[in-house]
């Protein structure tokens, strides 16, 4: 390439700018690439092991991988989808019609409390219970509302998520097929040290791995478990509070505890001991040992970060880019972490030289 450094300078500008613009073109369909590329990421191990397992065929290893990719992920979402849309809804028409009463419900807990606890509420105005259950209601209205107009916008925009949802799995097939060519493109292309390179890549795949292969594992069977015992001490909506619960445990420290807490301490307010001890003793035991032991095996101790950083990543990336921010956050967070030190060990060692 010619070194003159006016051309050098027009190259890089237009390299910046055909690269912005393909970036324009595919910003409509960046729910598609983004997770296509990470479900290319988390099942390349098993594309790679069918293609030896078929003689090298490569587009019969793709096209496997993807089917399974279909049956073990999509399919099982899309039923969760559709029946949590279901009970949302139902939950809001009950919700119009006053079912439940909410007003029994909170009159119960106020009056289980200790005389001196219901001053102290009083004082602030909470005993207002037909208030404070006009105004949960409303709420829990709004979120109803807000759901199903949701459902009602994607199904309205049929065409697009179909288009999309095609674009994702074809997007999936040849990342899947030739992922180690682009791999390696990659690679060749970064204007780094050989040494950082890999380390960045390394900290990029294993990142993504462990974010959605480790903590959507931890939440699925969190949330699964917690819906299984609502549903088991008859707690309605089962269906609704074990996904709500699956989504929070994506947030470390505090979790499925959102949930479930004030549930159990609503039976003990309201004199329901044995439901609210078994609540708890089947949260804490079984839904925390889950974190404790799956996690670990499937996410492995070396690639944790700070327990903070991952919750600040993860509510930031969600704040700006939606449910795909779960990934994107602690993605961003472990790539400047591993990029300050690979600086810092740059420095260490220039001051050694």
């Amino acid at each position: 390439m010619n070194q003159n450094p006016v051309h050098q300078h027009f190259f890089h500008i237009l390299l910046l700018v055909v690269t912005v613009a393909l970036g324009w073109i595919l910003l409509p369909f960046f729910g598609a690439v983004f997770w296509g590329t990470i479900l290319a990421i988390l099942f390349q191990p098993m594309q790679r092991w069918l293609t030896i397992r078929f003689g090298k065929r490569r587009n019969l290893a793709a096209l496997t991988t993807l089917v399974l990719t279909i049956l073990i992920v999509i399919l099982p979402l899309t039923v969760v989808a559709g029946t949590l849309v279901q009970e949302i809804s139902l939950a809001y028409t009950r919700i119009k019609t006053d079912q439940p009463n909410f007003t029994v419900y909170f009159r119960d807990a106020f009056h289980a409390l200790p005389m001196s606890v219901q001053h102290l509420l009083g004082r602030f105005g909470l005993d207002d219970i037909p208030g404070i259950q006009r105004r949960l209601t409303e709420g829990a209205a709004q979120i109803s509302q807000f759901v199903a107009a949701q459902a009602l916008s994607i199904g309205q925009n049929t065409f697009q998520f179909v288009i999309s949802f095609g674009v994702m799995l074809y997007l999936v097939f040849f990342l899947l097929r030739d992922g180690g060519e682009i791999g390696r493109r990659i690679r060749r292309a970064l204007p780094l040290d050989e040494p950082h390179k890999q380390h960045l890549i390394a900290k990029f795949t294993t990142v993504v791995r462990a974010t959605v292969k480790g903590n959507i594992a931890v939440a699925a069977v969190q949330g699964l478990l917690g819906g299984l015992i609502f549903w088991i001490l008859g707690i309605q909506g089962a269906l609704v509070w074990g996904v709500l619960m699956a989504f929070l445990s994506l947030l470390p420290a505090v979790g499925a505890a959102l949930v479930w807490v004030p549930a159990a301490a609503y039976f003990f307010m309201t004199g329901d001991i044995w439901r609210g001890v078994i609540l708890v003793a089947f949260c804490v035991v079984v839904i925390g040992l889950v974190d404790n032991v799956l996690r670990p095996i499937l996410v492995g101790k070396d690639t944790r970060m700070p327990d903070w950083v991952v919750l600040i990543s993860t509510l930031g990336g969600m704040a700006l880019f939606g449910i795909n921010g779960f990934v994107i956050g602690p993605l961003i967070a472990a790539l400047f972490m591993a990029s300050w030190d690979l600086f810092s060990q740059s420095e260490e060692t220039g001051r050694g030289e």
